[in-house]
C-alpha cells in the first residue's frame, strides 16, 4: 500500500507526543519519531567541571554544538548562547524546534496533518 509522509513542527515535545499518541489511537503509524533540532551540530560537550575543565567554546556549552574553534567563536556570538534570548519560562530559547516524522498509510494522511494541527503543529 503507499504510504505518506508526515513532518511537522512543534513548540514543545509534550504536543508532539499528544499528536503521535493520537494518531497511533486512530490508526496504524508505521514508523514516526521525534526529535528537537537547532541549527548547531553535535551533542555538545561535557567538562565534568566548567570551572577546571577544558571548555572548547561558550557554544559548545550553552548551544549543544560540537564546534572546532573557529566555529565555537562564531556560534558564542548567537544571542542564543547567552540566554540574553529568551522569553520562556524557566530562561528557554523559544521557538518551534521540535520536529515529528510519521509515516502513515496515504489514505489516513490527510487526517495525520489535522491531528498534528490540532496538537498545535505549526
Amino acid at each position: 500500500m503507499p504510504e505518506k509522509p508526515i513532518i511537522v513542527y512543534f513548540r514543545s515535545a509534550e504536543q508532539a507526543n499528544e499528536a503521535l499518541n493520537k494518531m497511533k489511537r486512530e490508526f496504524e503509524v508505521i514508523e514516526a519519531s521525534i526529535d528537537q533540532f537547532d541549527g548547531y551540530p553535535g551533542n555538545g560537550h561535557d567538562p565534568g567541571n566548567p570551572i577546571t575543565g577544558h571548555i572548547p567554546s561558550l557554544g559548545s556549552l550553552t548551544l549543544g554544538g560540537d564546534f572546532n574553534r573557529d566555529a565555537g567563536i562564531l556560534a558564542a556570538t548567537s544571542v542564543s548562547a547567552s540566554g540574553l534570548s529568551s522569553g520562556e519560562p524557566g530562561n528557554m530559547v523559544s521557538g518551534v524546534n521540535i520536529i515529528l516524522t510519521a509515516i502513515v498509510q496515504e489514505e489516513n494522511g490527510e487526517q495525520a496533518m489535522q491531528i498534528a494541527q490540532d496538537c498545535g503543529a505549526e
